[in-house]
C-alpha cells in the first residue's frame, strides 16, 4: 500500500472510530466509550494465520490484512497477534528463528516483515496491536532433531524437558528465564506495539501418568522453599514481574497483560477460590498465582479465558464472571473476559453453545459488573466464518457503536 494510499486509508479508518450509523449515533460531541473489544490471532499449527504455511509474501500479508479489515468491519479494535507461537520468531529476531508456520521451514525468511506490517496496518485502521508471547514452549513435538541447526535449545539442551510429547523450556532456570525475556522484549523495543500478551501456558498442563523432570534444577534452586509447587510458582512470579518492569522501561506506552486458564482455584481447594469443580487449577496445576498477580497490580490488564457458557455445572460462565470482577476490584489490573467464539455452533459442545444467543448472553451478565472493561474472541478464524451468526448477534446486540481501546 503507497503512502498516499495509506493515509487515506488510515484517515477513514479514523472517521469510523468517531463516526456511528444514524439509528445509534452517540450524542453530538461525545467521544465513543472506552472498552476492549479483542480478537485473538492464533499462528501456531497456523490456527488463525497464514492458512498454510508456504503462502507467497504477498499471499500472507494479504491474508493478514483481511483479518484486520474483519475487525474493523466488525467494530473490534484490538487485535492479539501471536508473534512468538514456539520458541521462534514472526520478526526478524537476532535470538530465535523465523517461525516455520510462515514457510514451513523453521528458520527460513519469508521475505517480509509480518510483525512490523501488522504493527503499522492496525495502527493504520486504529487498532491497538498486542503483541502475544509464549514464554516456554519450545516445539509441538518431541525431537529436537527436528528444530532449525541454530536454534538455541539445541545449542542448549540442558534447557529443555520432553513432557507430554512436547518440548518446554525448564522456567526453573534463571538462565532460561532471562533468555526468553531478551527474546520477546526484543520485539517491544523495535515496534511500537501497544501491549505484551501472554496467554495461559507457564509450567505445562498435566498429563496423566508424566513428571515434568526439573529435579536438578529443583535441587539447586528451591532449598528456600518449602516444596516444589512453591518454587514452581515463585519461577512464574518472577518472570511476570521482570517482563512487567522490563516492559514498562522499553516502552512506556506499551501495556503488559495476561489471558489465564479461567479457574485458579476451586473453592473446595481454597476457600478464596471460585465455586467450581474445574479439573484444572491454575495454581495448583501450572504453578500460576493469577489472583495474585491482579491483586498486587503486577499487570495492567487480566483476560481469563471464560470457555464455558451459562449454567455449565463445573464452570458456570456467570458464577466466574462474578468471581474475577471481585478479584480485580479495588486492584490496579483491569479485566477483559475471553470468549469462546470457537465453540458456537460445533456440535461436539454443550446443547447452549448452538444457541447464536449464547455469547451476547455473556455480554448482557457482564453490563452489571463495572469491573469489566470489555471482551476478547477466540479467535480470528472463527470471526471469520461465524458459524452459527454468534458474532454477529454479539455486534448488533452490543457493538451498534464503535469503542475507543481502553488506556
Amino acid at each position: 500500500m503507497g503512502r498516499v494510499t495509506r493515509r487515506a486509508f488510515a484517515l477513514a479508518a479514523l472517521s469510523a472510530l468517531t463516526m456511528v450509523p444514524e439509528a445509534s449515533a452517540a450524542p453530538r460531541g461525545r467521544r465513543a466509550p472506552a472498552q476492549m473489544r479483542g480478537v485473538w490471532l492464533a499462528t501456531v499449527a497456523n490456527r488463525d494465520w497464514p492458512s498454510r504455511p508456504g503462502l507467497t509474501a504477498a499471499q500472507q500479508r494479504a491474508e493478514l490484512l483481511a483479518h484486520l479489515d474483519r475487525a474493523v468491519s466488525n467494530r473490534l479494535n484490538t487485535v492479539i497477534l501471536q508473534v512468538r507461537p514456539a520458541a521462534d520468531a514472526l520478526w526478524p529476531s537476532p535470538h530465535e528463528p523465523w517461525s516455520q508456520y510462515l514457510t514451513g521451514t523453521q528458520g527460513a525468511d519469508p521475505g517480509w516483515d509480518p510483525l512490523g506490517t501488522a504493527v503499522e496496518e492496525a495502527h493504520a485502521r486504529g487498532l491497538e496491536l498486542h503483541a502475544w508471547f509464549n514464554p516456554y514452549r519450545v516445539a509441538t513435538h518431541a525431537d529436537p532433531a527436528r528444530l532449525a541447526a541454530s536454534h538455541p535449545a539445541r545449542r542448549h539442551p540442558e534447557w529443555v524437558v520432553t513432557y507430554g510429547g512436547k518440548l518446554y523450556y525448564n522456567p526453573g532456570l534463571p538462565e532460561v528465564r532471562a533468555f526468553v525475556q531478551d527474546a520477546m522484549l526484543d520485539a517491544v523495543a523495535k515496534y511500537p506495539v501497544d501491549a505484551v500478551h501472554f496467554d495461559d501456558y507457564f509450567y505445562p498442563y498435566p498429563v496423566a501418568g508424566q513428571t515434568f523432570d526439573d529435579d536438578e534444577a529443583y535441587a539447586r534452586y528451591g532449598a528456600a522453599f518449602p516444596d516444589r509447587a512453591a518454587w514452581r510458582r515463585d519461577n512464574i512470579d518472577r518472570l511476570v514481574r521482570e517482563t512487567a518492569a522490563a516492559v514498562r522501561k522499553i516502552r512506556p506506552s506499551a501495556r503488559f497483560g495476561i489471558s489465564p486458564f479461567g479457574v485458579w482455584r476451586n473453592a473446595t481447594t481454597d476457600p478464596l477460590g471460585s465455586d467450581t469443580r474445574a479439573g484444572v487449577q491454575t495454581y495448583d496445576d501450572l504453578h500460576a498465582d493469577t489472583r495474585r498477580w491482579v491483586r498486587e497490580g503486577w499487570i495492567d490488564y487480566v483476560c481469563p479465558q471464560l470457555y464455558w457458557n451459562i449454567g455449565f455445572a463445573a464452570a458456570d460462565y456467570a458464577k466466574l464472571l462474578s468471581w474475577w470482577a471481585r478479584v480485580a476490584q479495588g486492584s490496579a489490573t483491569r479485566l477483559y473476559v475471553g470468549e469462546a467464539l470457537y465453540k458456537a455452533g460445533d456440535p461436539a459442545q454443550p446443547v447452549a453453545w448452538q444457541d447464536p444467543a449464547e455469547l451476547s448472553r455473556h455480554l448482557t451478565l457482564a453490563q452489571d459488573l463495572p469491573q469489566v472493561r470489555g471482551h476478547v474472541y477466540f479467535a480470528a478464524k472463527d470471526v471469520a466464518a461465524d458459524r452459527i451468526g454468534a458474532m454477529a448477534r454479539v455486534v448488533a446486540d452490543h457493538y451498534r457503536q464503535p469503542a475507543r481501546p481502553p488506556r
